[in-house]
Order: C-alpha cells, then structure tokens, then sequence
C-alpha cells in the first residue's frame, strides 16, 4: 500500500499515512479538527535498472559523435606521430 503524505493548511501539521488506492483521500486534520488536509506531492524516487544508458538509446542528436572528423583527428595524429620534425 502507498503512504501518503498530507499537510493541513491551517495549523500546518504535516504527516504520513499508509492507505489503499480505494480509499478516499483524508480531508480532516487529527490535530485542529479543521477541513483543511491536501495531500503533498512530493518528488518520486526513480531506480535504473540495467547496465546503463548510452548515447544511441535515445533520439537526442546531443549524444551523436561526428564521426568523419573523429576519422580526421585520428589520420593528423597518426601521421604525426609518424613523420620526423624539422
């Protein structure tokens, strides 16, 4: 069951309290007796799972490489690696 988290607007008290999807949300504050009780949404904790993300899981052109100019860097370092300096 999903605990949920309420706050009364009137004398502020807030609280938890574990409920079932088919109950009906509490509206009465336990403290002031007032009709005063939202519930607060909060944010949710997010687990992932698996080996991980990668640039290519998603359509995001942020993650593409260029890859004809990693080709370019590659070739201008090889070669001056290769050739003697003056």
């Amino acid at each position: 069951m999903p605990v949920y988290t309420y706050r009364c607007e009137s004398c502020g008290v807030q609280f938890e309290r574990q409920q079932s999807f088919k109950e009906q949300p509490l509206t009465r504050c336990p403290e002031c007796n007032q009709k005063s009780l939202k519930k607060v949404i909060g944010p949710v904790g997010v687990i992932f799972k698996g080996s991980g993300f990668y640039a290519t899981d998603h359509k995001s052109p942020s993650g593409q490489v260029n890859r004809s100019a990693k080709k370019e860097e590659t070739k201008d370092s090889a070669s001056a690696a290769t050739t003697p300096k003056e």
